[in-house]
This record gives structure tokens, sequence and C-alpha cells, in this order.
């Protein structure tokens, strides 16, 4: 289709180029969905319900599209969410990933399941950098994780709590999917956990049954605490109770997440679960969102429906199999183009300015327009 790179024009185009370029089995890992992928439609078409209620005759000769996050300033309310064995996708990998996202200054999640350690993420330079975690049944192994990301200057943990078990991939299963036999779960290789099995099944699914603990509870996420200081993000809420559990708990923030429409298909969209996490939460921690985001008025709308920030998987893989770090670099500039051109159209100048009033939903109470 098109070849040359500086014909990317959006975020899209990049998993059409990558889809030509990786290998089946690959592709069919970083793009699937959860059983009948009901969810991984719905996460991009319910951005299409929300529509904008654009102010107009303001001066936007000055867009400020700069933010914090857990205390850390950066660019843009975009960042980097955690996708695994991105060497599948390119030789550099993570390394590549991480110096895209430290160049267009904001935050990269490294997935416990890289094929770059914490550490050779870290070597990459300077950069503010979370780590997922996934925990394991071995508990010191999640320490000895932990301890390492905390050495490799890591900010935050980011901890799943949506996988107790693996979801139901049919492309992995269909595929047997294997990680290949060049290339290893980097944090676990001196623990003897670096290797997928190839299976009659997903080999990814019968690794997780075999080492990650399903018992994991509340109490788990009050035990963290206990092991680090790192702030710790829950990755994968979806409802009121849970976040109000949630800030009970002592996390530090939220990131409303259906793990990429990975794990229980028939979730609902994570932008149509936000409100109700962010109402729930009160302002007592932030709210975060992840799952569909392909536009810089995707990013918008999560925002005026109350999330401090969103974080991208998908575009991230498929960017970087098909330019490397320069693909990753684009995604994150583009996003960050468009993004502020959505700000400006709307009539804001800040990321605080961004409210529920520029935006309508199917949801909201009909309007009564006032009698002038």
């Amino acid at each position: 289709m098109f070849h040359n790179m500086e014909s990317v024009t959006n975020v899209m185009e990049y998993e059409i180029l990558a889809k030509e370029r990786l290998p089946k089995m690959i592709y069919d890992y970083y793009a699937s969905g959860a059983e009948d992928q009901w969810t991984l439609q719905e996460n991009r078409n319910a951005f299409s319900k929300i529509l904008f209620r654009p102010r107009i005759l303001v001066d936007v000769s000055n867009i400020d599209t700069t933010t914090s996050v857990l205390g850390y300033k950066i660019s843009m309310p975009i960042m980097v969410a955690p996708t695994a064995m991105q060497k599948m996708a390119h030789p550099e990998g993570e390394c590549a990933t991480a110096r895209a996202t430290s160049a267009a200054g904001t935050i990269m999640t490294l997935s416990s399941w890289g094929t770059s350690s914490v550490e050779e993420v870290a070597s990459t330079g300077p950069g503010i950098r979370f780590f997922q975690l996934y925990v394991y049944k071995d508990r010191n192994v999640v320490m000895q994780l932990v301890k390492r990301a905390e050495r490799a200057g890591f900010k935050a943990i980011a901890l799943t709590v949506d996988t107790p078990r693996l979801g139901r991939r049919e492309a992995d299963i269909k595929n047997r999917f294997v990680l290949p036999p060049n290339l290893s779960l980097k944090n676990f290789e001196g623990l003897d956990l670096g290797k997928i099995d190839k299976t009659d099944d997903s080999g990814l699914a019968s690794y997780v049954a075999g080492q990650v603990d399903q018992s994991l509870s509340w109490k788990d996420v009050k035990w963290l605490q206990t092991i680090t200081h790192l702030p710790i993000l829950l990755k994968g809420v979806l409802t009121a109770e849970d976040a109000r559990l949630a800030v009970e708990s002592g996390a530090a923030g939220i990131i409303v997440s259906n793990h990429g429409a990975r794990q229980l298909d028939y979730a609902p969209a994570t932008v149509m679960a936000l409100e109700e996490v962010v109402k729930a939460v009160q302002g007592r921690l932030p709210v975060f969102l992840d799952g569909g985001i392909r536009r810089g008025t995707d990013v918008f709308k999560a925002l005026a429906l109350g999330a401090s920030g969103v974080f991208i998987g998908r575009p991230v893989v498929f960017s970087l199999a098909v330019d490397g770090e320069a693909g990753v670099r684009k995604v994150l500039q583009m996003l960050h183009d468009e993004f502020e051109l959505t700000m400006a159209l709307s009539g804001c100048l800040s990321i605080k300015e961004i409210s529920r009033s520029h935006i309508t939903t199917p949801w909201d109470p009909l309007r009564i327009t006032p009698r002038l």
C-alpha cells in the first residue's frame, strides 16, 4: 500500500503496514482480542458515540498540552502502555520504544513479559518509566522483580488485576503461539522462567496457567505496598465497586482497562466504563484509560470524561514493526499534534480547561435549551 514512511498520516495506517510485514503468528498475537472480539471492536466504536460541543472565538494561539502524572511533568497526557514481547515486532524491541517515548517527553510502561529487561531499558538513557507487574505464584520472583525495577529507576508499578487466567484468544490457539526461539522473557531469564514452550494450545496461556497466581486478591495489593515504596496503579478496573475498593486499598491510581479486549469478551469499552469509575473515586486518585485510542480526538474525549491521561498499546507495537524507534516516535507525534488541534478547535488552551461540557454522550440527560 504505502511504502514510504513519510506517507503515513495516521495511527491506523501502521496496523495495515505491520500486517504486511509481520509473520502471521506474531501479527495475530498483537492484533487479536478474546473470543468473538466484540469488545475489541467496541473499544473503538464507543469513541464514535461521543460528540464534541466545541467553543468558538477563543484565542487559541498558545496551546499547552503538558500535564503531570504522579508528580512527573510530561509533554502530553498520552503515555505508552505495557505490551509484551516487543522484539517480535523489531530487533530493538522495548529499547527502541523507550528511546522514542523519552524523546517524546512522556512515560513508558515496560511489560513484565518484555523481551528486554528492566536494566536494558534503563540503560537506554533518562526517562520516566513505569513497570507493569504480573504476580507469579513464587513471591520471591515478584520481590526480586520489583526490587530490580526500583534499582533501575522505574517510578511506579502498574499491577495488572484482570488476568488471574489468560483470556481465550483463538488466533493464538490456532497458531499455537510460542515466543520465537531466539527471544526470551528477559526479566525472568535468570529465574528459568524466560521461555514459553510450544503446546497444543496457546503457549502463553499454558505459561500463565503454570506461573501466574490465580489467588491474587486485595490482600496482595496491601502486601505489595510492604515490599515497595513505589506508587501502585491498578490496571484493569472497570466498575465503581472496584474503584472504591482501590481507593481503600491505598492504590495511587487506576487504569480503566479491559486489557486491550484480550481478557473478558463483552466487557464494556473502556471509554464507556470510564465515567462510572471517575465518579466513584471522587477525585481521591487519578484515573487513566487504555484501549482503543487511535486519534487525538479519542484522547480529548477520555479527558473530558475525567481521565487524567491515556495509554496506547497496539499503535506502539505496529509502528515499531514498521519503522522501529522512528515509527513509535511518529505515532506519539501524530497523536500529540491531533490532540493539540482538537484542543484548539474545542476552545481549550490547557489540559485543565477540558471539561465534561466539551462533549455530549448518548447517556447524557436531554439538554433543555435555555430560553433567551
